[in-house]
C-alpha cells in the first residue's frame, strides 16, 4: 500500500511538473509573441502618386486635369515640390460663365490658363491644421502668396477654411488633406481668380 501511495505521489508530481512546464512554455510563447508585435513598426501607407496622378485618379477633378494638360503644367506639378494645391472640382468650373472653360483650353489662351491655374498653387506643403493655425495666429486672416504671384486671403467660416481671391470672390475648402507624394490637395467649391 505504501508503494502504491509513493507511485501515486510520484505520478502526481510528474503531472504537476508537466503542467507547470506547459504553463511556463505557454507564458514564454505569449511574451515572445507580444514582444514581436511590439517591435513591428506600424507602417504608414506610402503615397507614390504626384498631385497630378492623384487628381487624374479622381473623376471630380477631370476638368482640372484637362486644364493642367492644356497648360503644359503636368511636369511642374509632378516635380518634387512640395506644393499645396487648392483644387477646383468639376462643379467649381461649371460655375464659371458659359464658354469660359472651353475658351481657356484653346491654345491661344494658354498664358491666361497658366495664370489661372498657378493662382491655385502655393509653394510648400500646408495641411489643413497648418492653414487653420496660420489663420488663428494672424488674427483670423492669413495671406498666402501663390506660385502665380498674386495673393489669396485665407480665413475661417465656422470650422471651414475660406479663400478670398484677388477680386474679392470667395471659395470654400470642401475636402482637405488629400495626400500626394509631392504635396497636398485641398478641394475647393469655386474657381479663384487672380487680379485682372
Amino acid at each position: 500500500m505504501r508503494i502504491l501511495s509513493t507511485i501515486m505521489l510520484a505520478g502526481l508530481m510528474m503531472i504537476s511538473c508537466g503542467e507547470s512546464k506547459k504553463e511556463k512554455d505557454n507564458a514564454e510563447e505569449a511574451v515572445e509573441m507580444a514582444s514581436t508585435e511590439m517591435e513591428t513598426p506600424v507602417e504608414e501607407p506610402m503615397v507614390t502618386e504626384t498631385i497630378v496622378g492623384v487628381a487624374s485618379g479622381n473623376e471630380n477633378f477631370s476638368t482640372l486635369v484637362a486644364a493642367v494638360q492644356a497648360a503644359d503644367l503636368v511636369g511642374t506639378l509632378s516635380s518634387d515640390g512640395p506644393f499645396t494645391v487648392f483644387a477646383p472640382t468639376n462643379d467649381s468650373f461649371s460655375k464659371l460663365p458659359e464658354g469660359t472653360v472651353e475658351s481657356l483650353l484653346q491654345p491661344e489662351n494658354k498664358a491666361a490658363l497658366i495664370n489661372l491655374l498657378t493662382y491655385h498653387v502655393v509653394a510648400g506643403e500646408f495641411s489643413a491644421a497648418a492653414v487653420v493655425e496660420a489663420i488663428n495666429s494672424n488674427d483670423g486672416s492669413f495671406v498666402a502668396e501663390t506660385v502665380q504671384g498674386d495673393k489669396l486671403t485665407l480665413t475661417l467660416d465656422g470650422e471651414n477654411v475660406k479663400l478670398i481671391d484677388a477680386q474679392g470672390n470667395a471659395s470654400m475648402v470642401i475636402m482637405a488633406d488629400v495626400p500626394a507624394s509631392n504635396g497636398v490637395i485641398h478641394a475647393i467649391d469655386a474657381v479663384v481668380m487672380p487680379a485682372e
